[in-house]
C-alpha cells in the first residue's frame, strides 16, 4: 500500500528549465564554449557541478578550481535573479489537484530536489505548506542517479521503500529512485522514454496507481 509520495521540483512540480538553460548559455557565451538545447538536455536532474563538466566537455581550456567556483557562482546568481519571476501560475498543470487528492486520501507528501534553490522556489509558488518532508540539494553529498536523496526523503516520511512512489521526469532521477528499491512514476521526458515502473501522460494519473 502506498503511503508516501516523492516529487521531484523542476519539470514536476514546476518548470525552471527555460531559466536554468538561459543562466548556462550566458555563462557559455562568456566562455566562448558552444551550448544548445541538446547539450542542456543533458543537464536534467544532475547536480549544478556535473552540469558544469558536461558544458565544458565543449572547451579546450583546462580551468582551476576557483575559475569553476567563479563560475558556478555566476550561473547561479543569473538563475536566481530570474526566479523572482515565479508565481503560483507556474505550477504545472494537475499538481495542485493531486496534491489536495493525497491530502484528502492521508498520503504523506516529499519533495526530493537536487536543487539547491528548493525552498526559495517552493516560496514562490506557495507551496511549501504541502509538503510533510522537503529534502533539497543542501542536505545531499551525492546527486542522481545516486539514491540518497530519495532514501533521505523516504526515511524521514518514516515510511518503508515499499510504501512510497516517486514521481520524476529526468532519467537520472528514475534510476535515483530505483537504486533506492523505490517504484518510479515518469512523466514529461522520462515518461516518453519509457523508463518508469509508470510511464504516465499526466501527473493526475498517479491517482490511478495509489
Amino acid at each position: 500500500m502506498i503511503k508516501g509520495i516523492i516529487f521531484d521540483l523542476d519539470g514536476v512540480i514546476v518548470s525552471t528549465d527555460k531559466y536554468h538553460y538561459l543562466a548556462w548559455k550566458k555563462l557559455a557565451d562568456r566562455e566562448g564554449i558552444y551550448f544548445d538545447e541538446k547539450i542542456n538536455n543533458r543537464l536534467r536532474g544532475v547536480s549544478r557541478r556535473e552540469s558544469l563538466n558536461i558544458i565544458l566537455e565543449k572547451s579546450n581550456k583546462i580551468y582551476r578550481e576557483e575559475e569553476i567556483l567563479a563560475m558556478l557562482d555566476f550561473k547561479n546568481n543569473i538563475y536566481r535573479s530570474s526566479l523572482i519571476n515565479l508565481t503560483p501560475q507556474d505550477i504545472l498543470p494537475g499538481v495542485v489537484e493531486l496534491l489536495d487528492y493525497l491530502d484528502a486520501k492521508g498520503i504523506k507528501k516529499a519533495i526530493g530536489s537536487s536543487s539547491k534553490n528548493t525552498m526559495y522556489i517552493l516560496e514562490r509558488i506557495g507551496l511549501t505548506a504541502h509538503f510533510n518532508v522537503i529534502i533539497d540539494g543542501t542536505m545531499i553529498t551525492k546527486t542522481k542517479p545516486n539514491p540518497e536523496v530519495f532514501s533521505k526523503a523516504q526515511k524521514q516520511l518514516e515510511l518503508e521503500p515499499q510504501e512510497c512512489l516517486v514521481v520524476e521526469d529526468a532519467i537520472a532521477g528514475i534510476e535515483a529512485a530505483h537504486n533506492a528499491n523505490i517504484k518510479a512514476c515518469a512523466v514529461g521526458d522520462a515518461a516518453l522514454k519509457q523508463v518508469g515502473d509508470f510511464n504516465l501522460k499526466s501527473i493526475l494519473d498517479v491517482k490511478e496507481i495509489i
